[in-house]
């Protein structure tokens, strides 16, 4: 008689063929092989996941425009605010709103609080008050480390401060 290690004898043993005995061991087995596969599968899947960094996601943006945040601070009886998002593809978008002040122009410009900086993406005036970002604009590598950084601001002129005269550091 062919023997699978057990010291006990299973009660349908007395019913079967040595083929179906086998074929019972080979059953057992593969469900044995089939749960660590399972269990493997889990920790392999782990350890691809891991390899790969985490996309992280979008970062929306909530902005307060003011004349004190301006360089040279301006006095304004203006005031805004807004959301700005930078996409997980460097994307941004969204708008600011102001009151109080009869904006010319509006643009996201790059440099860091204290600092006046060049523009970036330009914003296009929707309504009597409203900035909107264009659609499609992005940032390049350099402008996100900008972002990261804390150095890019919005910034609304008017015709009294074609300067700004209201201003908002974009904080991640």
């Amino acid at each position: 008689m062919l023997s699978f290690g057990r010291t006990h004898k299973s009660p349908w043993r007395d019913f079967l063929t040595n083929e179906e005995i086998i074929d019972e061991h080979f059953f057992r087995k593969a469900k044995v092989a089939n749960k660590a596969a399972d269990q493997c599968g889990v920790a392999a899947a782990a350890c691809v996941l891991a390899a790969y960094p985490i996309i992280a996601p979008a970062a929306e943006i909530k902005v307060v425009l003011a004349g004190d945040q301006e360089v040279p601070p301006v006095k304004s009886a203006g005031s805004g605010s807004g959301t700005i998002t930078i996409g997980t593809d460097q994307s941004v978008s969204d708008s600011v709103a102001t009151k109080g002040i009869s904006g010319t122009a509006a643009h996201i410009h790059e440099a860091p609080p204290g600092k006046n900086g060049p523009v970036i993406i330009p914003l296009t005036k929707e309504g009597d008050n409203t900035w909107k970002v264009k659609d499609g604009a992005k940032l390049s590598d350099v402008q996100l480390k900008s972002f990261e950084a804390g150095n890019l601001y919005v910034n609304v002129h008017t015709a009294a401060n074609p300067g700004g005269e209201l201003r908002g550091q974009l904080k991640p």
